[in-house]
């Protein structure tokens, strides 16, 4: 328990800086949100002056952070001059969106190369084996934004597959079950390109963290004593492997979330990524911090439940 804590008392410390270094960076760079409007002859600088006195762009940068920290309390989480809205409402629904892809991924990530990278381990220079590294060497290979734009060109040509956003076109008249289909139905492909990205690193840390467990004395003696493959694959060596195992699972978080912004964008999932991007093409200060926040939080999450997950099966950690 007191580890647990420890480690919130550290995450928010860690927000904090987060906060503190995206508002200083926001100010280092040139220009703000009324700058393209100064460009406009028709806009007088009065009008100008105005508007940066009601969005507080007149305050010094600490007033102005004050401010937000302020506005985190009412859940606000600051003011979108773009939008002209709270940004929490704003943002809220599209981290639900970004969570629905991320642990989708993350899940069926772990599904596929647990077994996958556990049986190329228990057959190491067979034909399994080979094709298994050969495939996924290639899939490394490709960046992130070429599979996307992969599963993007076989929507448009197929005609299968919905081309973007998360819901049909009069999809408001389905019942229950169209709705979840219809939703399950346009995850399939982003879904798909986060899985491809992120399946090679797990399953080549699966089977070298089982190859590492198989050769154990421990397993050997197992081995020795006439247990069944499955058995010794499963029951002891696979316990064995656990600690790097949950430590990559707090990096493959934090691989996916980031790999997911990139995805939303070309596949149009409406999550954090398309209205981040957004934000920071308009200049919009408080969208731009409340996303990188959360997408902070999000990480720090899913290292916190890593980590929680290794005190819990490692006796030698909680010791």
């Amino acid at each position: 328990m007191r580890r647990i804590v420890e480690r919130l008392i550290s995450s928010l410390l860690l927000m904090i800086a987060v906060s503190i270094f995206t508002f200083l960076l926001a100010e280092l760079a040139p220009g703000d949100y009324l700058a393209e409007m100064q460009l406009n002859p028709q806009i007088s600088e009065e009008t100008i002056t105005a508007l940066r006195a009601r969005y507080g762009l007149d305050q010094p940068l600490s007033v102005r952070y004050l401010s937000w920290l302020r506005s985190i309390v009412d859940g606000d989480l600051g003011y979108s001059f773009a939008r002209n809205m709270p940004v929490g409402p704003l943002l809220w629904p599209r981290v639900g969106n970004t969570l629905i892809l991320t642990v989708l991924a993350t899940l069926l990530s772990w599904l596929l190369a647990i077994p996958l990278g556990v049986w190329a381990a228990a057959r190491p220079g067979s034909w399994i084996d080979r094709v298994g590294l050969g495939a996924t060497a290639i899939l490394m290979a490709l960046p992130e934004i070429l599979l996307g734009l992969g599963c993007l060109l076989l929507a448009v040509h197929s005609g299968r597959f919905p081309v973007g956003g998360m819901t049909s076109v009069g999809s408001e008249s389905f019942s229950f079950w169209q709705q979840l289909g219809d939703r399950a139905w346009h995850l399939v492909l982003p879904t798909l390109a986060l899985v491809l990205a992120s399946l090679p690193v797990l399953f080549r840390h699966v089977r070298s963290a089982m190859l590492e467990a198989l050769a154990a004395p421990h397993v050997q003696a197992a081995r020795g004593h006439g247990i069944g493959r499955q058995r010794l694959l499963f029951h002891h060596a696979l316990p064995s492997a656990a600690n790097p195992l949950i430590t990559l699972f707090g990096l493959s978080i934090a691989g996916l979330l980031s790999g997911s912004l990139l995805i939303e964008v070309i596949m149009s999932w409406p999550g954090i990524g398309p209205l981040l991007l957004d934000a920071i093409l308009a200049r919009d200060l408080h969208v731009v911090i409340g996303g990188i926040l959360v997408s902070g939080l999000l990480l720090i999450v899913g290292n916190l439940i890593a980590d929680t997950l290794l005190f819990l099966v490692d006796p030698r950690i909680r010791r």
